[in-house]
């Protein structure tokens, strides 16, 4: 919706100061005179008419830690699901094939999933560990870096048990 523009009158001035006199704040002013919020701050600027602004920064304040306490959730939960995918490398898993020209399904029982399952639990269980330090990075910066370092060895281990696994499955396989 689009509203015309109104010049700010001798007698909107007069208005704006008996409201702030009156100790209304500068919203319920704008309300009342039908202006903006910004309009009336600046004819309070230009009258030299402060508002109190601390409930405006309290506000802030608490927007701000309720901010911080959803990421902390959101960083925990992360953590938790990069626990879930990183046991899930070394449980037992139903593998499956599904389609052919018969468009069939079989599936079987294995003791862990195949290599490059595990490799992609753990891509997963290293982004979700990663987020949550973006989230809320730890108050020493020692244990990030041993966190990166620890993920990082996890996933070059992977990397090698999934080549290994690959090379095996090649040679195994007949021309």
């Amino acid at each position: 919706m689009h509203s015309e523009r109104r010049p700010v009158t001798d007698e909107t001035r007069a208005q704006v100061r008996a409201l702030h006199a009156a100790g209304k704040p500068r919203n319920q002013i704008a309300r009342e005179l039908g202006r903006s919020g910004r309009t009336i701050s600046l004819i309070a600027q230009d009258l030299g008419l402060p508002f109190d602004r601390s409930a405006t920064e309290e506000a802030t304040r608490a927007r701000m830690a309720d901010l911080a306490e959803k990421r902390a959730i959101l960083a925990e939960a992360l953590v938790d699901d990069a626990l879930r995918l990183s046991e899930q490398v070394w449980q037992p898993t139903t593998i499956y094939n599904f389609g052919g020209k018969d468009n069939t399904y079989a599936e079987r029982q294995v003791d862990e999933p195949p290599a490059h399952d595990k490799k992609a639990l753990m891509g997963a269980a290293t982004q979700a560990a990663a987020q949550s330090l973006r989230l809320v990075p730890p108050a020493d910066d020692a244990g990030a870096d041993d966190a990166r370092s620890m993920l990082g060895q996890l996933m070059l281990g992977l990397k090698a048990a999934y080549e290994e696994a690959a090379s095996e499955e090649a040679e195994g396989e007949s021309p």
